[in-house]
């Protein structure tokens, strides 16, 4: 038993990345809740969070021969991308420079934040499907694919997104105009309670 618990899949930056993931995936799901700012603030504060315990997992070797079923269907993709688009409306639409694959290329490019936001949460719900399964192969499998997968692809993704999101958040856009923007903000604690709490796990890992 004690061995299975040493097992890297249970290693304190997965079990931290899996609560963040999770926080994540959670917040997408239930993004028609929010108003445009708050999806924004939020978007703002976890999408670093995230990216930080990613680049925090241990790389790991596979120990399957099958690949694992992935579980985020067609109609679950359409549906998160549908939601987050209705509720960024106009703001979803940015330009990206840096397209991989096409380094020597400068020209910007057309992207979509409803979209990449999207693609991150396919692969990060796949991988917690997998890791809650509970079986140490599987979990170990689904880890090496989340890996190498914010390697190659949602990495670069989640940093493009939050470029933009930090523009429309911070930028000279008057959200107000738009009813987007829930001045009532600040007096719904719940929708950010998530971050609080891992700012006083961090206070309390500096004392």
């Amino acid at each position: 038993m004690e061995e299975e618990l040493n097992h890297i899949v249970f290693s304190k930056n997965v079990l931290e990345f899996v609560t963040v993931g999770n926080e994540y995936c959670n917040q997408l799901e239930n993004a028609e809740a929010l108003s445009t700012q708050e999806l924004f603030t939020v978007l703002t504060r976890i999408l670093p969070l995230l990216y930080l315990k990613a680049v925090m997992l241990p790389k790991t070797e596979f120990e399957l021969d099958e690949v694992i079923e992935k579980t985020v269907r067609e109609e679950d993709y359409v549906r998160i991308q549908h939601t987050l688009l209705s509720k960024l409306g106009q703001y979803d639409d940015f330009l990206e420079v840096f397209v991989p694959d096409n380094e020597l290329d400068q020209r910007e490019v057309a992207s979509s934040i409803s979209e990449n936001l999207t693609d991150v949460y396919q692969d990060v719900k796949d991988f917690l499907f997998a890791y809650r399964i509970g079986v140490k192969e599987i979990m170990n499998d689904a880890l090496a694919e989340l890996v190498d997968a914010f390697e190659l692809h949602w990495g670069q993704k989640l940093v493009n997104v939050l470029r933009a999101c930090h523009n429309v958040l911070y930028g000279n856009q008057n959200l107000n105009e738009d009813g987007g923007f829930d001045t009532n903000i600040g007096e719904r604690e719940n929708t950010n309670s998530w971050f609080n709490k891992f700012q006083d796990q961090w206070q309390e890992g500096e004392d």
